[in-house]
């Protein structure tokens, strides 16, 4: 295990557009098997495809701090899932880990991608957990960022579910930034526009229907029959990355010291100064980390 920690917090207080200056990169909509997906794109096609995926209700603007570092060596996919986002909203799906899989299957055949490295936060990381069990063929090298589905925590599911809940009925700016400062070590480091990018997502039309729906993980049930199981972490078969940090409201570095163990070729390293966000709180430690992982060092 190696602990990593930052001391520069210059970027926490900028834009979250103050990442991209400068910076080729474009909003995309592909059709992964007719559910229109919205993307942030960056790099040189060609190049080896990396796709970000971000956390439960949440988007693609996760990862505008790692564009940039990443576009230089990857063909790199900030998506926003099914269900959430931009992406078309069915409410006739279920929610579970395998629509999320087949939905990612279905973007790598629209990019025309046959194996790409995965990065995912949260219920990203649980996703791309699950989809390496699936498709493993498919997957480069993984990277399990604050991931879900390693426990199931009936508090945390709980003030997971109020918070999203309350955001998303009768959106204001104020519930809003109440949902996201839990993500955060340090509420005062969330910029203003990431809270205005989520308002404006949260306020469209039949927002809350889906968001009722994308929820069902934080039913114990639902959830228990999704979770990633002991035998299945042994199984994972490609090179893994495990990010924890020292301040994750949802579950411990203990939990990644486990994942540690029963994931076979896996790194895990604990970022200090960051909460649920690493990659957007710590942005300059995270992308020297995954970089170092992904180019293989």
């Amino acid at each position: 295990m190696t602990t990593t920690e930052s001391t520069s917090t210059e970027l926490l207080a900028s834009s979250v557009w103050t990442s991209l200056f400068g910076v080729p990169f474009a909003q995309r909509y592909y059709d992964a098997a007719g559910v229109r997906t919205r993307v942030l794109e960056a790099g040189t096609p060609g190049n080896p495809v990396l796709v970000f995926l971000h956390g439960v209700n949440g988007h693609a603007e996760a990862y505008v701090r790692n564009l940039e570092a990443h576009a230089q060596d990857f063909h790199v996919f900030s998506i926003d899932m099914i269900g959430h986002g931009l992406t078309d909203r069915p409410v006739d799906v279920v929610y579970e880990t395998d629509t999320y899989v087949e939905h990612l299957a279905a973007f790598l055949d629209a990019v025309g991608a046959e194996s790409a490295h995965l990065s995912g936060e949260s219920l990203g990381g649980w996703v791309s957990a699950k989809f390496a069990l699936k498709y493993p063929h498919r997957v480069r090298r993984l990277v399990l960022n604050t991931p879900g589905g390693m426990q199931a925590d009936p508090a945390v599911m709980a003030k997971l579910r109020e918070l999203t809940l309350d955001a998303v009925t009768s959106p204001t700016r104020e519930k809003v930034r109440a949902r996201i400062n839990w993500l955060f070590h340090r509420a005062s480091d969330v910029p203003d526009d990431l809270v205005e990018t989520r308002f404006r997502i949260y306020s469209q039309p039949g927002y809350r229907e889906v968001t009722e729906r994308t929820l069902c993980l934080q039913d114990m049930e639902v959830r228990l029959r999704n979770l990633l199981t002991e035998a299945e972490l042994q199984q994972i078969a490609v090179p893994t990355l495990l990010v924890f940090t020292a301040h994750d409201p949802m579950q411990g570095v203990e939990v990644g010291e486990r994942c540690a163990r029963l994931i076979p070729n896996s790194q895990l390293v604990v970022l200090e100064d960051s909460a649920h966000w690493p990659q957007f709180e710590e942005p300059e430690l995270f992308n020297d980390v995954h970089l170092a992982f992904l180019r293989g060092r």
